[in-house]
């Protein structure tokens, strides 16, 4: 799938996470290697420079997925500039965070966000919720496009 620009493709098989905590980090990535060891996976731990950092490139990942509370740049401010450049619009972005403030989830959408998470704390049940947003959006792009 092709981001419209012609400069960038969308690698349906890969998912790009951002967050800082290496707790949440670890409990990500052995939930994805569990449930989706296919999926190729790259984490930043911040949301300084990202969307430089993805323009730059020749494959954009095919889902973001986002945590809010970060230091420096924030994950609403990252959403915010994600959505604010036409060559990223193909992109799936979706908020996975602990905050379950109405608010919250109701900003993401306005900002442009697919999709909201709440992160559970019992492993089994993060695993769980994790896997139903990664087979829902794989499902969501299409049979054998990966995500």
């Amino acid at each position: 799938m092709s981001t419209g620009t012609g400069t960038a493709r969308i690698d349906p098989g890969s998912v790009l996470v951002v967050e800082d905590s290496p707790e949440d980090t670890e409990a990500i990535e052995r939930a994805l290697r569990q449930t989706h060891p296919d999926l190729r996976t790259e984490f930043v731990a911040r949301g300084d420079g990202l969307v430089e950092a993805l323009l730059a490139r020749e494959e954009l990942p095919g889902l973001i997925l986002l945590d809010l509370n970060m230091p420096g740049l924030g994950g609403h401010a990252v959403l915010a500039a994600i959505r604010a450049r036409p060559e990223l619009r193909d992109v799936t972005v979706v908020v996975f965070t602990s905050s379950t403030s109405p608010h919250e989830v109701e900003s993401c959408y306005a900002a442009g966000a697919d999709s909201y998470i709440y992160k559970p704390v019992n492993f089994r049940l993060f695993r769980t919720v994790l896997k139903g947003a990664i087979d829902y959006w794989r499902q969501r792009s299409g049979p054998g496009t990966g995500v």
